[in-house]
């Protein structure tokens, strides 16, 4: 690939980019010529992603890890500078869903913790150990890095007996407007995508419930659920030189359901 958007002698970690929204980045990012290193905790999911993105003859390699565990994280990043040599952009993208819709005033605190461990603490810890070395690239004057949390709409209108999800995302949000500030001065942007209905494995029970689909499909100017390649051409702006100036926003993709 050649122009703007030729992403050659880049490297982006995309957590949870062994499948659903991960993926269809994972994939835009290696198709435009960036190296990719997937992070998913399913060793067999993360093989045959290997084996999709190396269609498109980029660097590639997948790791096993958990976001919960900083150590494993710490392990991954460390695999993945001694294979590529850098990070210049982070994707965190893993995290879970609200299952069950269970009433807020049921809510085990068991639940909740897991929640916030997953889709808030492991992009604190993913993003803290990107930054470590983004900032000692800058000092050395190489000042550029991209971090880019998936986030959601449930962090802007209200979800019903998914608060916890909710806030966790609502959570991303501003964690990323801050780090937009903190780290301009090493070159480095940070941005959050909001993704609204999109066929993933996370929305699979909801699309087959013919009551929920028949709502929810004429709120939705484009008249069709979002697919994970949806969010490539997002992934790829990001990662390139002509988002150095994009940084501190949260970025709707969804549709246009949130606007009708």
């Amino acid at each position: 690939m050649t122009g703007d958007f030729d992403l050659a002698g880049r490297v982006a970690i995309v957590t949870g980019g062994n499948g659903g929204i991960g993926l269809g980045m994972a994939k835009a990012l290696a198709r435009a010529g960036c190296a990719v290193s997937i992070w998913g905790r399913n060793a067999e999911k993360n093989r045959t992603a290997l084996a999709e993105l190396r269609e498109f003859g980029s660097r590639v390699e997948a790791r096993t890890c958990d976001v919960t565990d900083r150590a494993a994280i710490e392990d991954a990043f460390a695999g993945t500078i001694q294979g590529f040599g850098r990070v210049d952009g982070c994707f965190a993208n893993a995290g879970m869903g609200a299952s069950g819709r269970q009433a807020f005033v049921d809510r085990s605190e068991d639940e909740w913790r897991q929640m916030f461990a997953t889709n808030l603490d492991g992009v604190f810890h993913v993003f803290q150990v990107a930054l470590r070395h983004m900032i000692k690239r800058a000092e050395g004057g190489d000042r550029f890095g991209r971090l880019v949390a998936t986030s959601s709409l449930a962090s802007l209108y209200a979800m019903p007996r998914g608060e916890h999800y909710a806030a966790t995302k609502a959570a991303l949000n501003e964690l990323v407007r801050t780090l937009a500030v903190e780290h301009a001065r090493y070159g480095v942007t940070a941005n959050s995508i909001l993704p609204g209905w999109i066929e993933t494995d996370m929305t699979a029970v909801a699309r087959t419930n013919e009551k929920f689909v028949g709502a929810i499909m004429p709120r939705i100017p484009l008249r069709r659920f979002g697919k994970p390649a949806d969010f490539g051409g997002i992934a790829v702006y990001l990662m390139s030189a002509l988002s150095s100036y994009h940084t501190g926003d949260c970025l709707v993709i969804d549709g246009g359901f949130s606007k009708f």
